[in-house]
């Protein structure tokens, strides 16, 4: 069923960017799965050759990072948490400690309601698996880990060689993953000449120039229902990241438990249906596009607006668990800009 929503996910992104493109100019697509979510490579113009070149190219890019960072399967990842709960050092790459450098800063921006050192509460809700299951974690068990305060600043580096002070510390880089991947996408492109494309990674969205006169046109993922909520219009070096409860949760005992975890009290977050960021500029802005949402997403209805300034986030669209949709000012000017008017929800 999960493939199934992230397939009509990709399909409304792709109709969408389609809409968008000039009938003298060509979209060529590749479609893949990998970070277990459908993904989508979409090139306007140029030779049907060269798109699936580098299409590949791409694909090939998202399995090496799938691999190296998956947080079960046997990886790098996977080598370094090891050695982190035997209290040894871990020799790893450049590419690895800038990007746990990177999400120690979102953490201790976000109050460290971004947290990807609490792997051991994530595995506990049974989420580091392929096949999600309900699950109901004995409360002795999550306090456990609650107490322990598993943090990424407890990681300490000397070169390449990571270690921590906390044994506890179990790294899920799920949420942030992802964002690294748009942007090694886009270098990839670029550097293969592509003057336009569209990189879709599970919902998360980065654009690189336009199809034509037009922007891009991505969808809003609606979080209750096949197809899109509101649309967006993205334009160069720009990216969309949601987090939403509709892809890897369970229902249990009358409640949606989704994979988004409150690590201030152990428990899945059942007050917001999604949370959608735009970032833009620089090198980053497909990193930015996924970690950022998520301490919104944590923080829910009441305290969205505080944190999306904290964060330093300007166009920011939260639906919550009944389904009153809020936005920044940012955000409704953009969706007056994509001429968002389905008549379906009420912007607050």
């Amino acid at each position: 069923m999960r493939a199934l929503h992230a397939t009509l996910i990709a399909a409304v992104l792709c109709l969408l960017a389609l809409a968008g493109c000039q009938r003298a100019g060509t979209v060529h697509h590749m479609r893949g799965h990998v970070f277990g979510t459908a993904v989508e490579i979409s090139i306007y113009g140029g030779s049907a050759q060269r798109a699936d070149e580098l299409s590949g190219a791409v694909l090939n890019e998202f399995d090496r990072l799938h691999h190296k960072y998956h947080a079960w399967q046997p990886s790098m990842l996977t080598s370094l948490n090891d050695a982190i709960a035997r209290g040894e050092p871990f020799t790893a790459d450049a590419e690895m400690v800038a990007l746990l450098q990177s999400a120690t800063l979102v953490a201790e921006r976000s109050g460290n309601l971004f947290n990807p050192a609490i792997g051991r509460l994530i595995r506990l809700w049974g989420f580091q698996s392929s096949d999600i299951v309900p699950q109901a974690p004995a409360a002795q068990d999550i306090r456990r880990w609650l107490d322990a305060r598993p943090r990424l600043a407890h990681l300490r580096y000397q070169g390449n060689t990571i270690s921590s002070s906390n044994k506890a510390v179990m790294i899920d880089l799920g949420g942030y993953a992802k964002g690294y991947a748009l942007d090694r996408a886009a270098l990839i492109l670029r550097q293969g000449g592509v003057k336009a494309a569209l990189v879709n990674v599970g919902g998360n969205v980065l654009a690189i120039g336009q199809p034509g006169p037009r922007p891009w046109r991505v969808g809003i993922q609606d979080p209750r229902a096949p197809g899109a909520v509101a649309q967006v219009n993205l334009g160069d070096n720009e990216a969309m990241g949601t987090s939403g409860d509709y892809q890897r949760y369970f229902l249990k005992d009358g409640k949606r438990r989704p994979h988004i975890i409150d690590p201030r009290s152990g428990y899945p977050i059942d007050l917001v249906a999604s949370v959608t960021i735009v970032t833009s500029g620089g090198a980053d802005a497909g990193l930015r596009s996924d970690g950022n949402s998520k301490p919104l997403f944590i923080t829910g209805p009441a305290g969205w607006e505080a944190m999306a300034a904290r964060m330093g986030l300007d166009q920011v669209m939260l639906i919550d668990a009944q389904g009153t949709v809020h936005t920044t000012a940012a955000m409704r000017a953009r969706l007056a800009a994509a001429q968002e008017a389905k008549g379906r929800v009420q912007v607050n």
